[in-house]
């Protein structure tokens, strides 16, 4: 048996751009995807703090690191403005014994979206 739990998650990082007539996803600065362990494509969950909107999309890693990108795309982008405080979650399924064990990742962002140092 395999349990779903939190990999890592990206604490209040705040929306920086929204395309929406862009294919569904979200774009994400590459030193945050480095930051929480976040694969491109990987599965995501979005959690608006301003709406209470939750959305499920992958992640597309951004062009420059360092800028703070977070982008909502495509339909996403009418879940979201800019501004609006978000936390991106990913989640991985292992053995109950494994779950027991494991310590997610919990990035902690600046205003700028750079990733506060623990």
């Amino acid at each position: 048996m395999q349990v779903t739990v939190l990999k890592s998650k990206i604490m209040r990082a705040k929306v920086t751009g929204s395309e929406l007539y862009y294919e569904g996803s979200l774009t994400l600065d590459p030193e945050l995807i480095q930051a929480a362990s976040i694969e491109p494509h990987e599965q995501v969950q979005v959690v608006n703090l301003n709406n209470g909107e939750r959305l499920v999309t992958y992640v597309i890693e951004g062009e420059e690191p360092g800028n703070g990108e977070v982008v909502l795309n495509g339909p996403a982008a009418r879940r979201g403005y800019v501004g609006d405080q978000v936390i991106i979650i990913t989640y991985a399924g292992m053995s109950p014994e494994e779950a027991r064990i494991h310590l997610p990742i919990v990035v902690q962002v600046d205003e700028q979206n750079q990733p506060l140092e623990d």
